[in-house]
């Protein structure tokens, strides 16, 4: 944990008075006006701030990362800006650097994009989102940073990240048994539909070959509210902080996990297979791209995620702990139907069994 003294002095010294006067100079726009949107004050402490400046409008923001891991980012963000993607582009200051260094604190500033965040319950939106991400993929297959930026490059095997949390389950439903706490009890009644999943997750991750996996520059963080609609219905992408070298299906899934782990398109395999579809007409996705994906989105992430913390911390709030377990069976068995559906659907499209 920070230091509190310090934690509060950081906060003070992120003020949109300390700001305007000792941050905005370096862009000339120091009689702007200045509203602070955001301010988390955890290890990786991070600011949003509007800057308003005449009929134009700014994003500053306070980054959490290196400098090797900013020019990174930068790197990405002119590779996608000058193959045609909608992104905010890193904004240079008055002597041509990309950052201001205050206090030992990192700013950037970009333009700030109006419009509307993506509605997931807009089917447009929602196929729409993934053809831009295929057209983000396709153009930056070739992606190579900048001199002096931190190497961001994934090549973890998804199987073996699986299989650990699969053995985490089956050990968390040991505990459970000796436990027998309320938790204990919701767990053990849903264990094996969860266990089914994972087993499912971990049989089509044996068999994935890492090396055909299709590879590009990713987002990483590719949601909805990092997604604008712009006055021209035009999409740009936003908050690069996560973005790395990695699997495509890795993005992939990570963008449909979020958009199916919603109530009102909770594991829907229809649009799941749509957007896909769509995204495939543009960079074409292989039997291992889509086994990922399919690893990904089916093991049970949510109830493998309260059970470790609530077996690792037995004493915490287990009021919380039993909501949150509930919040997370309650679609388990929606998304085992959707895991027999999309691996019948990939086994349609190649003609041979998953795993």
């Amino acid at each position: 944990m920070p230091d509190t003294a310090v934690s509060n002095n950081s906060i003070k010294l992120l003020s949109e008075k300390n700001v305007k006067k000792y941050v905005l100079p370096s862009y000339n726009l120091e009689n702007s006006f200045i509203k602070q949107i955001k301010l988390k004050n955890t290890d990786k402490q991070r600011a949003v701030y509007k800057i308003e400046h005449g009929k134009n409008s700014y994003c500053l923001k306070k980054i959490f990362y290196t400098v090797h891991d900013l020019l990174f980012i930068y790197s990405a963000v002119e590779w996608w800006y000058r193959n045609e993607i909608n992104v905010p582009r890193i904004l240079p200051t008055n002597n041509g650097g990309r950052f201001v260094n205050y206090r030992n604190m990192l700013f950037i500033l970009t333009p700030w994009i109006d419009g509307r965040k993506c509605d997931y319950d807009n089917e447009s939106d929602f196929i729409k989102m993934g053809i831009n991400m295929a057209n983000m993929h396709i153009v930056s297959k070739n992606f190579h940073p900048i001199p002096g930026s931190a190497i961001r490059y994934n090549n973890k095997i998804l199987y073996n990240s699986v299989n650990l949390h699969l053995n985490n389950l089956l050990n968390f439903s040991n505990l459970a048994f000796n436990y027998k706490t309320s938790f204990s009890k919701i767990y053990l009644q849903h264990f094996n539909t969860a266990l089914e999943l994972a087993k499912m997750a971990c049989n089509a991750a044996l068999t994935i070959d890492n090396n055909n996996l299709s590879r590009s520059l990713c987002h990483l963080d590719y949601v909805n509210k990092n997604i604008i609609f712009d006055e021209n219905e035009d999409i740009w992408v936003i908050d690069f902080d996560n973005c790395k070298t990695d699997y495509c299906a890795h993005d992939i899934g990570y963008s449909l996990r979020r958009f199916l782990k919603r109530t009102s398109t909770n594991w829907n395999i229809k649009l799941t297979i749509q957007w896909l579809n769509s995204y495939n007409i543009i960079n074409s996705l292989n039997i291992d791209d889509l086994k990922y994906v399919f690893v990904y989105l089916v093991f049970p992430q949510s109830y493998w995620k309260v059970s470790k913390n609530y077996f690792n911390n037995i004493h915490q709030n287990s009021k919380y702990s039993i909501k949150s377990l509930n919040k997370s069976v309650n679609s388990l068995y929606a998304q085992l139907n959707f895991a027999y559906e999309f691996k019948n659907f990939i086994e349609s499209k190649f003609k041979t069994s998953l795993y």
